[in-house]
């Protein structure tokens, strides 16, 4: 399973609009770098990576909007950030 991009641990989208939590379009830009090791017989293997993933937009998959997407607290998991954060 994918980690949820864009999200803390503890926190979830909510779309304002319908109620949805849990139907998104998450459009996302990755950039990934590598470090190659390639041995004399040519044979490659990856030593390091680095990812750097930007969210671009959440739409709601259920009324089709953006712009009511909310990033909120999961009942129970005793985070503390705000749930009027806007993505």
């Amino acid at each position: 399973m994918h980690e949820l991009t864009g999200l803390e641990p503890g926190t979830r989208f909510r779309c304002a609009g319908c109620g949805n939590l849990t139907r998104f379009d998450i459009e996302t830009t990755e950039r990934v770098r590598r470090f190659w090791h390639v041995d004399l017989a040519g044979e490659g293997r990856i030593d390091e990576e680095e990812r750097e993933v930007t969210v671009e937009a959440v739409t709601c998959r259920w009324c089709g909007t953006g712009a009511r997407v909310e990033v909120v607290d999961v009942p129970g998991a005793g985070t503390a950030s705000s749930a009027s954060e806007r993505v």
